[in-house]
């Protein structure tokens, strides 16, 4: 037998815990993928697959890897399968002041005022029933005539299609908002009319909207009890509803390390199950009669079990929650059961359970952030159980010592863990988590979620207020600790985006090194150290061209972005900030040094190379003849040929956002720009063109006719009146203002959130 099959032999039994490795890198080979593969296609790997493990004899090396192929081919198939059965009409362009008509399936308190409405089956003004979205989601601005779920509404909003990311690489909220069936987003300054309550079609109907409204109910009760944030914390660690709590709070969360707590996880999971079994289990025991007649272990590990699955319910179904509530189900089963339950096992069947259920969640980065944090706690802690062992009955001192021991080492461990997703998908660090930590998971585990299992179990005797008010001081206690920790001086470091590469290095050699037992691990550790390596080296962008066309950034002699001020999409330029691991706000970005600008455009010089904005058709003759960048609000003129890359309002229409980097070279002085748009790295899939294929195949001709055409000339009354306004609006061009830059920061909160550091 080689090296290599002994090697393997010796860690079969780790086999398991690379199964759903294998389903999610099918998943991920079909998310790589520049063009949507037909059904047959996305079958073939699967069958291929199935046909060489039938020509391998079982039990060698072989045989295992043909499994693993299978599994790989089996999770391309699954994603596929998912796409199709969630297809659903998308908008195909921005509406304004339709009426909208549909049943409230989710309700989400927002600050400072308002709701964001989840509504179904809706009927939209002016759009056939073929192309309305089957989901759409509406953030209302008024507090007046508050849906609930199950109301049938009628509101008048602005709507448009889920938007695309803020530039080439970015989040893509419009593939999240597909396996939702969500086709549209808007906003609405007017209250909804509510029609009357909707009858459920369905069981399934019927029991969400029970659920829902048993969460309306608690978040009533909750808020009674302890007003203001207190209330709004204490209703997100019970129902998972986190739209009450402030921006400012929820930063101060994620700068000191403290938002894992914020969203219902392992740890709170933990606590409100394991509190039902062993309270359960200590009261049985305390009766003879039944602790000597009856399996008093199982009976509190089935309560156990319903608990789990009670706060999986009321706590809105999030992919940590899943995770923990599989584990937790899996754990008590192994109880029921009288097998042991191997730990490891129980975080890759959870895996495997969600991504063959919902593959799309491998790119959630809650999903990522989760599955990193709990795999590298739990293999770390088999691991000194092994070298350790375990110590009887240490003294109460030791205990001390080993508690805090613990919560400094798992926030070690996890932060480890997480790390490469928190820079890959939010280029920040948090630099006092262990501080932060310290003091606050003590104030979680004793205080907070013990008196919200109290507060649930009384509730029904409209007694919640004897558990809820302990909770309230412990979250006051904790929103102490994340103030202030969160304002001290560099808590917070900020991190360029990464090159996709140094994130799979790190993330195949975590895989490897934790996963195997044996000493094959380390070259895991060689893999992580070479994605550390390759992790400074990715080129940053010099220049920025937002969709509308209204936000262009260029690079700075000290290598900052350099935006241009006025009326510019803040939250596009705050993205942009994050990627390019740039502290600063929008609006200290925007000081418009690195342009020089008159009445009809803008010019920039970065390397050498000069960058004309023309606003007005005034300055495209000059532009055309001296740039060798050309950014026009209007089609390109047919004889503007000097410029090496133009682009123009037709090509941000079709490829949405731009980045340009510019090299020299000493054979050719001039700048040789190299183009990245977001509709390239989007490739052509479901959720990236439109209805028609609209983003590659409309025609110019097809397209409506800019607003340039009219401009007046400039130095008029009316040309200085127009300031940005003259920019040219399409469908996909629109300027929604407040209410959309609202949604699309509400869009990115509810979708990317960060998860589970403990």
């Amino acid at each position: 037998m080689s090296r290599t099959a002994l090697a393997m032999e010796s860690e079969r039994q780790s086999f398991f815990l690379w199964v759903p490795v294998c389903l999610g890198l099918g998943v991920a080979a079909y998310f790589a993928l520049p063009v949507e593969p037909a059904l047959v296609v996305a079958f073939a790997p699967l069958a291929l697959a199935l046909i060489l493990r039938l020509t391998v004899r079982s039990g060698t090396l072989a045989a295992t890897l043909a499994t693993a192929l299978i599994l790989v081919g089996a999770g391309f198939a699954l994603i596929k399968v998912r796409v199709e059965t969630v297809r659903a009409p998308v908008l195909a362009k921005s509406v304004h002041g339709v009426e909208v008509t549909g049943t409230v399936t989710m309700v989400e308190a927002k600050l400072p005022r308002g709701q964001r409405l989840t509504i179904a089956n809706p009927t939209i003004s002016g759009l056939e029933p073929a192309r309305t979205p089957a989901v759409v989601r509406i953030r209302t601005m008024s507090s007046k005539a508050l849906a609930a779920p199950g109301e049938r509404i009628r509101i008048k909003a602005n709507l448009s299609p889920p938007a695309k990311p803020a530039l080439p690489g970015g989040f893509d909220y419009a593939r999240t908002a597909w396996f939702d069936s969500v086709g549209a987003v808007g906003y609405a300054f007017a209250a909804p009319v509510i029609e009357g309550h909707a009858d459920p079609n369905s069981f399934g109907q019927w029991y969400h909207r029970t659920i829902e409204n048993i969460r309306q109910s608690l978040a009533v009760r909750i808020r009674a009890a302890l007003s203001g944030e207190t209330g709004e914390i204490a209703l997100a660690l019970i129902t998972g509803e986190r739209g009450g709590i402030t921006t400012e709070t929820n930063n101060a969360f994620k700068n000191s390390g403290l938002f894992h707590i914020l969203s219902i996880s392992g740890l709170h999971m933990v606590i409100a199950a394991g509190a039902v079994f062993f309270s359960i289990r200590l009261l049985l025991a305390a009766i003879p009669r039944i602790a000597l007649t009856m399996p008093i272990k199982k009976i509190a590990a089935a309560l156990g079990i319903l608990s789990a699955i009670a706060y999986l319910a009321i706590s809105g179904v999030q992919f940590a929650t899943v995770r923990s509530a599989l584990m937790i189900l899996i754990i008590f089963g192994a109880i029921l059961l009288d097998r042991p339950a191997l730990a490891l096992r129980n975080v890759a069947l959870a895996a495997f359970i969600i991504l063959a259920v919902y593959p799309e969640s491998l790119l959630d980065a809650g999903f990522q952030m989760s599955f990193a944090a709990v795999t590298a706690l739990i293999a770390s802690h088999e691991f000194l159980s092994r070298l350790l062992g375990r110590e009887s009955n240490p003294h109460w001192v030791l205990r001390i010592v080993k508690f805090f021991g613990e919560i400094i080492a798992s926030t070690l461990i996890a932060s480890a863990a997480v790390a490469p997703f928190a820079a890959y998908n939010f280029h920040q660090s948090q630099q006092y988590a262990v501080l932060a930590n310290m003091i606050a998971i003590p104030i979680c585990n004793i205080i907070v979620m013990p008196a919200a299992l109290i507060a649930m179990v009384l509730m029904p005797f409209g007694l919640e207020w004897i558990g809820l008010v302990p909770m309230g001081w412990g979250i006051e206690g904790m929103t102490w600790c994340a103030d202030k920790v969160g304002a001290l001086p560099g808590a917070v470091g900020h991190i360029p985006a990464i090159p996709e590469l140094a994130f799979v290095l790190m993330l195949i050699g975590g895989l490897w090194f934790l996963l195997w037992r044996t000493r094959i691990r380390l070259i895991g550790a060689a893999l992580v150290g070479a994605g550390l390596l390759v992790a400074p080296w990715m080129p940053r962008p010099d220049i920025l061209i937002g969709q509308k066309g209204l936000l262009i950034a260029v690079r700075d002699a000290s290598g900052k972005l350099d935006a241009l001020p006025g009326r510019s999409e803040k939250y596009d330029l705050d993205r942009w900030l994050e990627y390019d691991g740039d502290g600063r706000t929008a609006r200290d970005a925007k000081t418009g040094e690195g342009f020089s600008c008159d009445a009809v455009g803008c010019i920039a010089h970065v390397k050498g190379a000069t960058i004309a904005v023309a606003r007005h058709p005034a300055a495209v003759t000059d532009d055309c003849l001296n740039a060798d960048v050309l950014v026009l609000d209007m089609p390109k003129p047919d004889d503007c040929a000097v410029p090496r890359t133009v682009v123009d309002v037709f090509d941000r229409w079709r490829n949405g956002a731009y980045s340009l980097y510019l090299d020299r070279t000493d054979d050719d002085p001039e700048p040789h720009v190299r183009l990245e748009t977001v509709a390239a790295h989007r490739g052509e899939r479901p959720w990236s063109v439109g209805p028609e294929g609209r983003e590659t195949q409309r025609k110019d001709s097809q397209l409506p006719k800019p607003r340039f055409l009219e401009t007046p000339a400039p130095g008029s009354e009316a040309a200085r009146t127009a300031d940005a306004d003259t920019a040219p609006r399409t469908s996909a061009d629109d300027d929604p203002g407040e209410g959309a830059d609202i949604e699309a920061e509400d869009n990115v909160s509810n979708s990317a959130a960060a998860d589970d550091g403990q």
